[in-house]
């Protein structure tokens, strides 16, 4: 039957029934290599895993305390910044900001907390090993919450419903006399809620498990434009290399060729002071407050070294849900989509340090070649 209705397909645009792009819109165009390549990158969402370092990691009630303190504003130093003030739901957990603002301007793009519970490092400069130390740090960061361990301790012991929440999860009342590990352990529970944010499936995903199941007429209804543009990604843009897998990112860190100035005068060094930071932090995996006890989910912490071309080098984005975090890069300096995709057509080689991505070059794509990516990378979001 299948033969047959392509075989009507064919005769009709030979006599001009139906136009040729119409027709093409329901054909399959990649190859089999390229549809090996495809499939890597699903299937999604992924199964949901807990975190050895944080013993309240998926536990219901910690996701509930988790979920409230990321709207409460009164952890912070002036009762009007919370976590949901840079990370807005409706706008795909980020602010649409260049460069965030809590308390005042930081010097970083916000980061989208969708699937964030699936990477290894955290930040833009994977200053943090865990998902809760990392909540630590905008809680105490002057420019984002501005708290104290001791703020965040005497706040919770003095809201009955947060204490009663919080000794329902971890089996006794915050502690102000010991506010280092009530901060902690807030940032567990939030870590616990933020593991829940996960994006939903997208029409690339039904093309993918439809090529999985070897369902070629369910597949050949994916766009052509859209085929055409993951055929640039897995080929001629080789953005494959990096954004791999189901959620279209290796998790690393890479020289994109996007200015590391912050101000005149002053650079972000990146992933090269991020490992300094993380190796230094007494809230790391290999430190006292990790739950892991033998330390087995510390491996690529103890083995991470910092190294010259870790200097500008920026956390690679998952490019699930993408169409709603704008703008884009560490520093927020692409606004739209079409001018990240000329960035990297366009790729500026002397903007890359000495030891920048040797994979980086120049794609040189048409109009017609760009809207095709765009396809594409717009089938990634729901």
């Amino acid at each position: 039957m299948r033969g047959l209705r392509a075989c009507f397909l064919s005769l009709a645009v030979c006599i001009g029934l139906v136009p040729a792009s119409a027709a093409e819109q329901h054909r399959l165009l990649l190859s089999e290599t390229e549809i090996e390549l495809l499939l890597s990158h699903g299937p999604w969402p992924e199964a949901a895993t807990v975190d050895p370092s944080n013993r309240v990691s998926g536990l219901p009630e910690a996701i509930a305390l988790g979920r409230h303190l990321f709207f409460d504003p009164s952890l912070s130093a002036t009762g009007a910044v919370s976590c949901a003030t840079c990370h807005q739901p409706e706008r795909g957990w980020t602010d649409g900001l260049a460069r965030g603002k809590g308390i005042a301007l930081v010097d970083r793009n916000t980061q989208s907390l969708l699937n964030v519970g699936r990477n290894r490092w955290f930040g833009w400069a994977g200053s943090s090993d865990s998902l809760w130390a990392h909540s630590i740090l905008p809680l105490i960061d002057p420019k984002e919450m501005g708290a104290t361990p001791a703020l965040v301790a005497q706040h919770m012991a003095g809201d009955p419903v947060l204490s009663r929440q919080y000794s329902s999860v971890f089996g006794s009342a915050p502690d102000p006399a010991n506010a280092e590990a009530t901060i902690v352990n807030a940032a567990k529970a939030l870590a616990a809620f933020q593991a829940t944010i996960v994006s939903g499936r997208t029409a690339f995903d039904e093309f993918r498990d439809a090529l999985a199941r070897g369902d070629r007429a369910a597949a050949s209804q994916f766009p052509a434009d859209a085929q055409r543009g993951a055929q640039i990604f897995l080929g001629r843009g080789k953005c494959n290399v990096c954004h791999v897998g189901p959620n279209f990112s290796n998790g690393e860190f890479s020289d994109a060729a996007v200015p590391y100035f912050v101000e005149h005068g002053r650079v972000d060094p990146g992933r090269y002071a991020g490992i300094a930071k993380l190796k230094a932090s007494k809230f790391n995996r290999l430190g006292s407050y990790s739950d892991d006890a033998d330390r087995a989910s510390a491996w690529a912490t103890v083995h991470v070294v910092q190294r010259s071309a870790n200097f500008g080098e920026f956390k690679v984005p998952s490019l699930r849900n993408l169409t709603q975090t704008a703008p884009y890069m560490h520093n927020g300096s692409k606004a739209t989509l079409e001018d990240v995709i000329r960035h990297y057509s366009e790729i500026n080689m002397e903007r890359l340090h000495v030891d920048g991505e040797k994979i980086l070059e120049p794609i040189l794509l048409s109009s017609s070649e760009a809207d095709d990516l765009m396809a594409f990378l717009k089938s990634l979001s729901q």
